[in-house]
């Protein structure tokens, strides 16, 4: 196996001859190259594993180990490594390949390698290297290349850059960081023994002060996912994820509850369709907002659909039936249920206009 000799320098910033000449070097050295291989290998199968923190809320852990291999090989090594991980990825999981999305691999891993490799690691580097790809990756760089995406793969549909996906990469960088610090405080020391990395093996641990602004930042990003949980809950529809068995229990669930709380539809042609439904953060009530509709019975035994799938369907499906004429819209309901006990707290019926 060749090991080539490499100096051990440091450098304060990547801004160098020396610093990319060591970089290069690392493409002769066999040892790196297997490293290298592993550390694709292990991103690649990182891809798939998350550690949930909410509803829409996870961190990818296949940054770690982009981290970790970054700090080992440096920049050259690190470009190659996010091409071959990217295709790799894509291949296994059989997906649409579309290749503007290494723009956003290969930017990530350069920026851990250009924080990471060749110095002396701090947390402040290690966090400062997080917040960078946060900003100028997942927001910057990737929105164009989803435009693009959507453009060209989506069949021209719009992809607009939303409030929510600024928010949540902000509000995930303090909890990301404090986990790659932890990470790399424990792994560091082990790679330089191993000489794969040269800045001394304490470099990682911790003052008081740096101990004190990591326990503020996760309090901080805790703060954060808590109020995006908040926002999420009063912006996002639970309906949006119903299936088709959930979608169907829940309409008939609101046709009972109308016809056990009134006295004005008939059972026979009611069908209700959940529009949304929202649950505050926190909250055991859950208010359904429900289009109510009656059945033409006789524009219903020429119809290519029974009652009881017309009972299943989405807003959209159900608006497309009474357009054939088949129901008419007779009202509209909004129905608080607790969720806990199924008690039904309140439930207000609107004729339609």
């Amino acid at each position: 196996m060749t090991k080539v000799q490499k100096s051990r320098n440091l450098y304060k910033t990547p801004f160098s001859k020396a610093y990319w000449r060591d970089a290069a070097m690392e493409m002769k050295d066999t040892r790196m190259l297997v490293f290298a291989a592993l550390m694709i290998a292990l991103r690649v199968a990182l891809k798939l594993v998350y550690i949930p923190l909410a509803p829409n809320l996870k961190i990818n852990t296949a940054f770690i180990a982009n981290a970790m291999g970054a700090m080992v090989f440096g920049p050259v090594v690190a470009i190659v490594a996010a091409v071959a991980s990217d295709l790799l990825g894509v291949l296994i999981s059989g997906e649409t390949y579309f290749l503007p999305f290494v723009l956003t691999e290969i930017a990530g891993s350069l920026i851990f390698a250009l924080f990471l490799y060749r110095v002396k690691l701090t947390p402040t580097r290690v966090m400062l290297s997080r917040f960078c790809i946060c900003l100028f990756v997942n927001i910057l760089l990737q929105t164009p290349l989803m435009m693009l995406y959507y453009q060209i793969m989506m069949g021209g549909k719009l992809y607009v850059l939303t409030v929510p996906h600024i928010l949540k990469n902000l509000f995930m960088f303090p909890i990301e960081s404090v986990v790659l610090t932890l990470f790399l405080s424990v792994i560091q020391p082990i790679t330089y023994r191993m000489g794969l990395t040269y800045s001394p093996d304490h470099a990682l641990k911790f003052s008081k002060k740096q101990i004190a602004m990591l326990v503020l930042l996760f309090v901080f990003g805790s703060g954060c996912v808590v109020g995006y949980l908040g926002y999420y809950y009063d912006t996002t529809s639970l309906s949006a994820s119903y299936t088709a068995e959930e979608r169907y229990e829940v309409n008939c669930r609101m046709t009972d509850i109308l016809l056990e709380e009134t006295d004005d539809y008939d059972g026979n042609t009611l069908v209700t369709t959940v529009e949304s439904s929202y649950q505050k953060f926190m909250g055991s009530e859950i208010t359904y907002n429900v289009a109510v509709y009656a059945v033409d019975e006789t524009a219903l035994a020429g119809y290519d659909k029974d009652l009881e799938t017309i009972r299943g369907m989405s807003k959209s499906k159900a608006k497309a039936v009474a357009e054939d004429g088949v129901m008419t819209p007779v009202g509209y309901a909004t129905i608080v249920v607790n969720k806990k006990t199924g008690q039904v707290l309140s439930c207000e019926c609107t004729p339609a206009a």
